[in-house]
């Protein structure tokens, strides 16, 4: 399933001006459990993030085969990588 224009402006609403703390992902896993939600440190990930936050940098992925892929393309995405930043902008 792929993540729709307004869960998309959910997401970022809520990642805009979010900190880097442990409550952030569960409340996402919560709100939208149709999607797959992974978690790293930002410098584990080597592609372009979709977005980035202060705190966070938004990854989005496609889990419908074995291994998750990193895409660009919210209409392809089924999930997401919300990648913590070491350092703040």
């Amino acid at each position: 399933m792929a993540i729709k224009a307004e869960e998309l402006q959910e997401i970022e609403t809520l990642l805009n001006g979010a900190e880097a703390d442990s409550s952030l992902l569960p409340a996402l896993r919560l709100k939208f459990p149709h999607l797959k939600w992974s978690h790293c440190d930002a410098s584990d990930v080597i592609e372009e993030p979709f977005r980035s936050f202060a705190a966070y940098d938004l990854h989005l992925m496609d889990v419908s085969n074995h291994c998750p892929v990193v895409v660009t393309e919210p209409s392809a995405a089924s999930g997401a990588i919300l990648a913590v930043r070491s350092v703040t902008r």
